[in-house]
């Protein structure tokens, strides 16, 4: 006779038992991963934005405008919106058919909210803001262990938030907790 060689029906079903009973333990671990991978991929891309309208600034000696827009012309109170940097010539806050757009990034995720405590982002020739601003990134349930920030300082420096007493929770330039 020969030999046969598999696995009794017993044999799989305890397999799929201890493979359900990992993923039961390891899948809420990995999607908190994924959702601040996604968080900090975002601020990262609007940190990125911001960093290059101020050296471009300096570098034009111009006026340069970051601010979010759903139709890359017209500057808007929405940060969920696609954002756009553009050479603001006639210091309207809109981008006219004459004013070059330099650079745009996308919408925020579905799955995350952005607000701002300023509309408008402007970089004046020597690399400053006209109003200091903190850029707030969240998670669309809210917890406060996936908020991120950016501070642009009157300076023109950015700033990413940091959680420096390792608490699970970040704390914006000003040492403060943020919260969604």
């Amino acid at each position: 006779m020969k030999q046969q060689k598999g696995v009794t029906l017993v044999e799989l079903m305890v397999t799929v038992s201890i493979v359900a009973i990992i993923l039961a333990f390891v899948a809420p671990s990995i999607q908190s991963i994924l959702i601040k991978n996604r968080i900090v991929a975002e601020i990262n891309e609007i940190s990125s934005i911001i960093q290059y309208a101020r050296h471009h600034a300096i570098d034009e000696q111009t006026q340069i405008v970051v601010c979010p827009s759903a139709d890359y012309s017209v500057c808007s109170e929405d940060w969920n919106n696609p954002k756009i940097v553009f050479i603001d010539d006639d210091e309207d806050d809109i981008r006219g058919a004459d004013e070059e757009l330099l650079a745009s990034v996308s919408a925020t995720s579905a799955t995350t909210l952005m607000t701002n405590t300023t509309d408008i982002i402007k970089f004046s020739e020597t690399g400053e803001v006209n109003l200091a601003t903190e850029i707030l990134l969240c998670h669309k349930d809210k917890a406060a262990k996936y908020a991120r920030s950016l501070s642009v300082t009157l300076q023109g420096r950015v700033k990413m938030s940091t959680d420096s007493d390792n608490d699970g929770v970040n704390e914006n330039a000003a040492g403060t907790a943020l919260s969604c």
